[in-house]
């Protein structure tokens, strides 16, 4: 019988266990050194060796004869666990016995000593799923358990689980395994199945298994066909091969060709592709894109594994980080309306219209990218458009003089006698030469008000400061007027805050400095009338 490859291959000590030595050495250390928790708990995403570490850590304490901190995987105990005949390790998966039922026979079980192991293990696999009651349960045995029992537990979310557990538990985070490793596992495994692994496919099938080396070897186990893997076998097994036809799409969308995208898209939708998954296709185009422009050297771990390389780099010599992150922002706030869309396929088609046309874009971004192409064409030497120049030859218009106004008084109206012109007035005395005066101090320039305003931040208080916003000032010979409204006038006259002022106005002078401050017209006191002066109008009663 055919058995998977990532159980064919699953590792049966530590050093097996590619991607984890920060934890398995560790592990390794506390088997060695009898210094063994009675909680562990491992934390990573799915496919990093979570649930394989804490079968070799049970094997380990359990294993009679150990080699340092691995199982021996020869005695019986070691060859029990691996076929389940030892009863004394027990693996739950608490996303379907997550109540609280299931939990207090654990507990009522774990009191009784092994049969035939040293420890009795419980391993408890996406522990996150147990109900809060069977936490509850959990918990106490877990404080006060006997030295016979070890839990094991591993979860996918750790935010998930209490406290309470988290603090009677020693925690390791098991990381994404990098692509490299996971493209040189492949090929270890393809060699020993007797396959020719291209190289190329090793890489692809690493990003794609994106950090998870049982997915990478699942995906091995998929596209195994006739034994010789290249990338173009890869790409049509795991159904990447219509990516291409999102490539060719953005290659329209580069050239501005709205007709093309159009043509393109409604294929596409005809063959009956999802928008929603089509624009997400188009979305990681764009960024693995803009991994390999902005960091060409680092971006091989974090590219999604979709397209080759080869089309990624044809498309960043044709576009700028200040595009792509335009176009990106387009696609996201397209997916983002394409939930509650009635009419999906017209809300594809006016993204791939913006996107062909960048001048129908008024956000910061699209304005960003229309300048860096015109600084693209600049540099390549593409000329700028020319304004025609008006001609010179057009003729002068020549205006109709206006009509006149004809009388349409009736004949019986009289004409109104001219009236004599009034008799001139004396010219008036030369005004008087004036007299020089010291000059008025100048209003302060927004330059000059805005220093000051920076130097009173660092003596007044915040709220003090936010007040100097609503007045002006007046600078002149080591004297500063400030012309305040009624709220502010009254806030800042306070005598703390003159001080204050002082002492910025001097620190603003470079010297003694005299701070003066007037109310606007607003604040100033309103003019009174007395009783007598209304006495004299009619309409006025006193009784």
């Amino acid at each position: 019988m055919y058995q998977a490859l990532y159980r064919k291959y699953r590792p049966r000590s530590f050093d097996d266990v590619v991607g984890q030595q920060h934890i398995t050495q560790t592990l390794k250390n506390q088997v060695s050194g009898d210094k063994l928790s009675h909680a562990y708990l491992f934390i990573g995403t799915r496919g990093t060796g979570k649930t394989t570490c804490a079968k070799i850590l049970a094997k380990a304490v359990n294993c009679e004869h150990p080699v340092n901190g691995n199982p021996c995987n020869e005695c019986p105990t070691c060859k029990g666990i691996d076929d389940g005949t030892i009863m004394d390790v027990v693996e739950l998966d608490a996303a379907s016995n997550n109540g609280v039922d299931n939990v207090r026979a654990l507990r009522d079980e774990a009191i009784f000593t092994p049969a035939g192991a040293k420890k009795r293990v419980y391993i408890i696999d996406e522990v996150h799923m147990l109900s809060v009651p069977a936490f509850n349960a959990l918990l106490k045995i877990m404080e006060e358990p006997p030295e016979h029992l070890m839990f094991i537990l591993a979860t996918t979310e750790l935010k998930k689980v209490p406290a309470t557990i988290l603090s009677r538990c020693q925690r390791y985070s098991f990381r994404r395994i990098d692509a490299p490793i996971i493209a040189g596992r492949l090929s270890q495994v393809a060699q020993t199945e007797g396959l020719s692994l291209a190289p190329d496919a090793a890489a692809l099938l690493g990003r794609l298994a994106d950090g998870s080396m049982r997915d990478g070897l699942s995906l091995l186990d998929q596209v195994l066909g006739d034994g010789n893997i290249t990338v173009d076998s890869v790409l049509s097994a795991t159904g990447l091969a219509g990516n291409l036809r999102t490539a060719q799409l953005l290659q329209a969308v580069i050239a501005g060709n709205t007709s093309a995208a159009l043509a393109q898209f409604g294929q596409i939708w005809q063959d009956g592709k999802d928008p929603a998954m089509l624009l997400g296709e188009l979305a990681g185009l764009l960024r693995d894109i803009l991994l390999m422009r902005a960091a060409p050297d680092r971006c091989e771990q974090l590219l999604s594994g979709n397209f080759d390389d080869e089309t990624l780099r044809e498309f960043t010599a044709d576009l700028s980080p200040a595009q792509l992150l335009q176009m990106l922002e387009t696609v996201q706030a397209a997916q983002d309306k394409l939930r509650d869309s009635r009419n999906q396929r017209m809300q594809v088609e006016l993204c791939l219209i913006q996107l062909c046309d960048p001048t129908l874009s008024d956000s910061i971004s699209g304005l960003r990218a229309r300048i860096d192409r015109l600084e693209t064409q600049l540099k390549n030497g593409v000329p700028a458009p020319i304004t025609p120049k008006v001609s010179q030859s057009v003729p002068d218009l020549v205006l109709d003089p206006p009509p006149k106004v004809e009388d349409d008084r009736p004949p019986w109206e009289p004409l109104e006698p001219e009236r004599p012109p009034l008799p001139e007035e004396p010219p008036l005395p030369p005004d008087p030469v004036p007299v020089p005066s010291a000059p008025a101090p100048a209003p302060a320039s927004d330059d000059q008000w805005s220093q000051f305003i920076t130097i009173a931040k660092q003596h007044l208080p915040a709220h003090a400061t936010g007040l100097l916003y609503q007045c002006s000032g007046t600078f002149g010979a080591n004297t500063l007027t400030i012309s305040a409204p009624d709220f502010p006038y009254k806030q800042l006259t306070a005598t703390p805050t003159m001080e204050k002022l002082r002492a910025a106005a001097a620190a603003f002078f470079g010297g003694h400095a005299q701070v003066e401050i007037t109310g606007s017209a607003a604040s100033a006191p309103r003019a009174t009338r007395s009783l007598d002066e209304l006495k004299q109008y009619d309409i006025v009663t006193f009784k």
